[in-house]
C-alpha cells in the first residue's frame, strides 16, 4: 500500500470515529425476493445552520456539518452518494439555505436531497425548489428503488392562520408548541406515491427517504406525520421496505409489518426522549433503547454517526455516539425486528449519565 492511499484509509477512520454523519451499506437483496448489486452511501442530517448577522452564523451548527463532510471526503472507497435528510436551515432564510450549499458543495459525490420543515415554511419551499431540489422524487440505483418524500406536509388552516411568513416560520420551527400543527403527506402526494409504484415489483428492494417519521411518536412535538398509516398500506405489498428519516435528532428504531423505520442522529444538537414530558402519552417504539443523556457540556455528545449494513436486506445499523458507548441495532429474523444486538434485554443496559 502506498504512502497516499494509507493516509487516505486512516484518515477515513479517523475522520469517521469523530464526526456526525451516516454511512448506509446495501449488499445484495434478500429479505423479499429481489438481488441488488451491493452499494454505499452515506447519509447527513438536521445541521440547522443558524444566521446570526451579516456573514455569522452560529459556530457550534457550521462545525457539526463541516465535519461530516469533511469524513465523506476522506472515505475510501467513496460512497456512491450522499442523501441530506432536511433542516439544513434553521429559519428558512435564503442566507442560511445558501450557506449550507456552499458547504454542502464541497462534497465530491452527488447528493440526493429531503426537504425538512426549517427549510420549508418561510416561503412554502419555493426557494428550495428553485436552487436545490425537487419535493417529492424517485431513482433506482444498483436494483434498488428510492422513494423521496416531502412529510412536512400541514393543514391549509394552519398555514392561513399567521399573519407573516416570518411568523409562520417561528411557529413551526418550536419543539414543545401548543399553536403547532401536525405534519403529513397529502393526498395528492400519495396519489403521485402510488402511480410511482405501480410498477414496481413486490420484490423489488425500497427504500424511502422522509424527515419526519412515517409513523407517530409524540403530536405536542411533532415527531408525528398525521396521515402515517396511508403511506404505510401503500408500502404493504412490498417484501422489503425500509424507511430512513431525520428530524427527532436521537436513535429510534422500530418495525410496523414488512416496514423497518431508523432515526438518524443531528450534526447540531440532540433533542430529549418525549417520555420525559409527561403531560401527555406518547408512542415510542417498545423496542427502542434509549441513548444515553447527553453531557450538555460537550457540544458534540448527544450528536454521532452511523452505517447500515444491509446483507439479504437484514439492516444492520452501526450507532456511533460520542462519549457512549457505540449501539448495533439489527433486525432479528426470530423477533420480527430490528434489536439492539447488546443493549436489547433491560439487565444488559447501563446507566444513563447524570451530569448535567
Amino acid at each position: 500500500m502506498s504512502r497516499k492511499d494509507f493516509l487516505r484509509r486512516t484518515g477515513g477512520l479517523l475522520a469517521a470515529s469523530i464526526v456526525p454523519m451516516s454511512l448506509v451499506e446495501i449488499a445484495c437483496g434478500g429479505r423479499g425476493k429481489g438481488t441488488h448489486e451491493k452499494f454505499t452511501f452515506a447519509f447527513i442530517s438536521d445541521p440547522h445552520l443558524t444566521h446570526i448577522k451579516g456573514t455569522n452564523f452560529v459556530r457550534n451548527f457550521d462545525s457539526g456539518l463541516n465535519k461530516a463532510i469533511e469524513t465523506v471526503n476522506l472515505m475510501f472507497p467513496r460512497p456512491d452518494f450522499v442523501v441530506f435528510g432536511g433542516d439544513l436551515a434553521q429559519l428558512g432564510k435564503r442566507e442560511e439555505l445558501d450557506h449550507g450549499m456552499e458547504l454542502l458543495s464541497k462534497l465530491k459525490v452527488p447528493v440526493k436531497f429531503v426537504i425538512g420543515e426549517h427549510d420549508y415554511y418561510l416561503d412554502m419551499g419555493n426557494y428550495w425548489q428553485d436552487k436545490i431540489s425537487k419535493l417529492n422524487y424517485s431513482f433506482d440505483h444498483k436494483g434498488v428503488h428510492f422513494v423521496v418524500l416531502n412529510s412536512i406536509l400541514t393543514y391549509d388552516t394552519w398555514i392561513k392562520r399567521w399573519k407573516t411568513p416570518e411568523e409562520r416560520m417561528n411557529e413551526m420551527a418550536r419543539l414543545d408548541n401548543p399553536n403547532g400543527s401536525p405534519f403529513m403527506v397529502g393526498d395528492d402526494q400519495i396519489a403521485w406515491l402510488k402511480k410511482d409504484l405501480e410498477n414496481i415489483k413486490n420484490g423489488t428492494p425500497l427504500v424511502v427517504l422522509s424527515h419526519s417519521p412515517l409513523y407517530k411518536i409524540y403530536k405536542p412535538w411533532n415527531f408525528w406525520t398525521d396521515d402515517a398509516e396511508k403511506i404505510q398500506s401503500v408500502l404493504s405489498r412490498f417484501d422489503n421496505v425500509t424507511v430512513f428519516h431525520g428530524h427527532v435528532h436521537q436513535v429510534l428504531y422500530n418495525q410496523i409489518k414488512n416496514i423497518s423505520f431508523y432515526a438518524l442522529m443531528s450534526t447540531a444538537w440532540p433533542w430529549p426522549y418525549p417520555e420525559s414530558y409527561t403531560q401527555s402519552p406518547h408512542y415510542i417504539p417498545k423496542m427502542t433503547v434509549f441513548m444515553n443523556r447527553q453531557d450538555p457540556f460537550h457540544e458534540r455528545d448527544g450528536t454521532g454517526w452511523a452505517f447500515v449494513n444491509m446483507d439479504n436486506a437484514r439492516e444492520e445499523m452501526h450507532y456511533k455516539l460520542w462519549e457512549n458507548k457505540d449501539r448495533i441495532v439489527k433486525y432479528d429474523d426470530s423477533a420480527g425486528h430490528p434489536v439492539d444486538s447488546t443493549y436489547q434485554k433491560p439487565e444488559s443496559r447501563i446507566l444513563p449519565q447524570t451530569h448535567y
